[in-house]
């Protein structure tokens, strides 16, 4: 018997005379695997060339697991041509969950983190794949250098997407990929650039290459920053992740063209990646057109107004100063980065801004980047609807016989997509306050749970409170990192694909229980 058969069988579609079995969910899950061995072969080459430590052996060892695991799931699967959304969701589910737990075997392996302490590994593991930024590590120098690429290399992986990446190889997934797509890039819907789905994705990750060589390329030629670190912060700023191969971040340089190259590319990779291709293909005008994400840009240059004021008036600092950080700190947050820039002298830990800077932030985090970015949060063109269907409210309370459609940009937009965001919205307060209140009764002081609890949903990495840039995610317990490590993963997501996913795969999992009663 197949391992596709003995595995989930309650995923399969039929077996069709004895062939494989279709099974979406393990044939996705086997070719993500698959994908993760490329990029743990270049981190034990990484390490192997270093003379930081000598752990090449755990990441070969990982690279090998996670090859035999792909190619068995893959050749013991078919991927059907029309998939159901039955077996979508769950798919990308698993494919998270499965590449999150592999992606922990280098740091256990390696003695990083013992194997007594699996869930510390298991939460690195999650923040990177995230992009979410949140860390376990203490002194993260002590680590090899082979390690720590790997560590920056599962955030790339993780801000395009595993899902999306295994959609590009799979032109038999037809309508399927979109539905893949359009669960793992949350938005009102995937914005094709080709006839098949397989050649947008295929279109969007060579624009995430491209935008990853450039923004190595602007830091390398900053004095100063060798190859390693250009290669390990492009990879973080991409995906606008976060991690960084030093404790201090990228406070650890004390430069400002570092900043500047790196909020740079943070802006450009917070946005739409749809958008930026048409313009890359002539059509400039898709940059006018894309209103939602015009009105980043704005909100980015009006909080960074708005901090630097605070810091200069309020906090005493130096305008050039105040002006710095409040810019550096406002571009990270905005676009989910989670880069700190904490240095001597500097105002980089924004946990002791004063607390109007502090809520500025948390709007931030709350809100996010552009739709089809590789941004966290709830994302401006959901809170420009959110804001839009209030001010409607408010008219028709005045008005009762009006019709008011919302629009944005000019644009009406349909009542079906205002429902769905409206909906978003409510789940994704719903879930953050949930974990907040479970982050708090495992014993987090209020403002860290929930601070902690939004950063994780929001894929932000740095929190308020005993959470901030200038300390980790060691002040919650273990049971509290799981939580937020569980929010992790459901903010990364489309947020009604988990819950959908997870409902499948537990009343998939009851039927057969049901039949032997």
């Amino acid at each position: 018997m197949s391992l596709a058969r003995r595995l989930p069988t309650f995923y399969a579609e039929g077996d069709n005379g004895g062939r494989r079995p279709s099974n979406l969910p393990l044939g996705v899950l086997g070719l993500s695997l698959v994908f993760l061995v490329p990029g743990m072969g270049a981190a034990a080459l990484v390490e192997w060339g270093s003379s930081t430590s000598h752990e090449e052996w755990s990441l070969g060892v990982s690279a090998l697991i996670a090859l035999f695991l792909g190619v068995v799931l893959v050749l013991g699967t078919r991927f059907p041509s029309n998939p159901r959304p039955s077996a979508v969701f769950p798919a990308v589910v698993w494919t998270w969950l499965g590449c999150s737990v592999i992606g922990a075997l280098p740091y256990l392996l390696s003695g990083a983190f013992s194997w007594s302490n699996w869930d510390s590994a298991l939460f690195e593991s999650i923040s990177g794949f995230t992009c979410t930024g949140s860390t376990v590590m203490g002194d993260i120098e002590a680590h090899g250098r082979g390690l720590l690429m790997w560590r920056q290399i599962t955030q790339w992986y993780g801000g395009m997407g595993m899902v999306v990446l295994a959609v590009s190889v799979l032109p038999m997934l037809g309508v399927g990929g979109l539905e893949l797509m359009n669960a793992e890039a949350p938005g009102p819907d995937s914005d094709r650039l080709a006839p098949r789905i397989s050649g947008t994705a295929k279109r969007l990750w060579l624009l995430y290459v491209l935008f990853t060589l450039l923004i190595g390329l602007a830091l390398f030629l900053v004095p100063g920053v060798g190859l390693y670190d250009a290669a390990a912060h492009a990879l973080t700023t991409a995906s606008t992740g976060g991690f960084s191969p030093y404790s201090d971040s990228i406070g650890h340089f004390d430069s400002l063209a570092v900043e500047l190259v790196i909020a740079g590319g943070l802006i450009v990779c917070a946005m739409s990646f749809a958008m930026h291709y048409r313009a890359f293909t002539g059509d400039f005008g898709a940059y006018r057109r894309a209103f939602d994400q015009m009105l980043f840009l704005k909100i980015i240059a009006v909080v960074t107004a708005a901090a630097t004021l605070l810091l200069w008036l309020k906090g005493g600092s130096a305008f050039g100063l105040s002006l710095r950080d409040g810019f550096f700190n406002t571009v990270t947050l905005a676009s989910s980065g989670g880069f700190a820039n904490i240095r001597p002298g500097g105002l980089g830990d924004f946990a002791q801004w004063l607390p109007s800077g502090q809520i500025l932030l948390a709007l931030l985090m709350l809100i996010g980047g552009g739709v089809g970015s590789t941004a966290g949060g709830m994302k401006v063109f959901r809170f420009n609807i959110v804001m839009g269907h209030t001010a409607r409210a408010l008219q028709l309370a005045i008005r009762r016989r009006a019709v008011l459609p919302v629009k944005l940009g000019g644009r009406i937009i349909p009542e079906r997509i205002v429902g769905r965001v409206l909906a978003f919205v409510t789940l994704f307060i719903i879930t953050c306050g949930a974990g907040t209140l479970i982050v708090s009764a495992l014993g987090t002081d209020p403002v860290t749970a929930a601070s902690g609890a939004l950063s994780a949903m929001s894929n932000m990495g740095p929190a308020l409170g005993e959470a901030g840039p200038a300390s980790n995610f060691t002040v919650f317990s273990r049971p509290a990192r799981m939580v937020l490590g569980g929010l992790m993963i459901t903010g990364r997501l489309e947020l009604t694909a988990v819950f959908l996913g997870v409902a499948m795969i537990v009343r998939r999992g009851i039927q057969p229980l049901r039949r032997r009663r």
